[in-house]
């Protein structure tokens, strides 16, 4: 399903048909303003569902509460919450995609929370068992019970150490309050990254929530995406030390994940490696 071309889909054609794609708002790419993305993104949504493909033929809405791969992309605030209903209205499914924000990573236990959505479907995985071979899909009794006993099954099913594993990750969360601490992180590094901030800077977005935070690389002055650089800045801050992904549709944005127990300490140490690697590739830049 995913829109991404180049890793996760070259050469594995043919793919499964009448998967439709929308447009996500995107504040900051969003052709005529970030105050117009919410609106004109779910009259897109609207449009393709009711004139493209008839609300009775779709069986499912997916949507990831943030964007994990396209950038960690923040939707306006409003914006799930009118796509849920219009799939309610229409008696489509709506499903949550929270294998990244769930579980703590965004400041609630799902990235859904902070819009008041409830979905339909949930699905989970990565942080459910911390590392650990496991998914789920968690939903309403009358979705989930609709399938026989025996319909829906894996190989990997009810594997018993990778549930111990979940089960010791859910009360890891609980006990050290990581929801919380998610918070806490964000807190501690947004007013460092927005500093980065700046007409002549290369950085220019700064988004996320919770411990899951993103800078998108331009070219000074523009939104023109800046590659180049945010690969620059990944291979500075690897070579001392700290690990960061990069992601995004132009594959301009560094993506921040910081594991939810991290001191402090060694949060503002990883913080001010990055620092450093903006501050060094601007002033090579600039001396270019």
């Amino acid at each position: 399903m995913t829109a991404k071309n180049v890793p996760y889909k070259e050469g594995f054609g043919p793919f499964a048909p009448e998967v439709y794609r929308v447009p996500s708002p995107y504040p900051f790419r969003w052709p005529s303003g970030a105050d117009n993305a919410a609106e004109e993104a779910l009259a897109a949504l609207t449009d393709t569902v009711l004139t493209q493909i008839g609300a009775h033929n779709v069986a499912a809405i997916v949507a990831e509460p943030i964007q994990g791969e396209g950038g960690f992309i923040v939707p306006p605030a409003g914006y799930l919450k009118a796509v849920q209903e219009f799939a309610t209205a229409h008696g489509i499914v709506f499903v949550a995609d929270e294998i990244q924000t769930g579980l703590g990573r965004t400041g609630a236990m799902f990235a859904c929370e902070h819009e008041d959505v409830v979905p339909d479907l949930i699905t989970t995985a990565k942080a459910l068992a911390g590392g650990m071979p496991l998914a789920a899909v968690t939903g309403r009794a009358e979705l989930m019970d609709a399938v026989a006993p025996g319909g829906l099954g894996g190989t990997y099913a009810g594997n018993p150490v990778a549930c111990a594993a979940a089960l010791g990750a859910l009360e890891t969360i609980e006990r050290d309050n990581l929801v919380e601490r998610a918070q806490q992180i964000e807190a501690r590094v947004i007013p460092r990254l927005e500093a980065l901030l700046g007409h002549d800077s290369p950085v220019g977005d700064v988004r996320g929530r919770g411990a899951m935070l993103a800078l998108e690389f331009v070219k000074p002055g523009t939104t023109d995406p800046a590659p180049e650089v945010a690969k620059s800045v990944a291979a500075y801050c690897h070579r001392e030390g700290v690990l960061t992904l990069v992601c995004g549709t132009f594959g301009n944005v560094i993506r921040l994940l910081p594991p939810l127990v991290i001191s402090m300490d060694l949060l503002d140490e990883a913080v001010s490696v990055l620092e450093a690697a903006i501050s060094t590739i601007r002033a090579s830049s600039e001396v270019a």
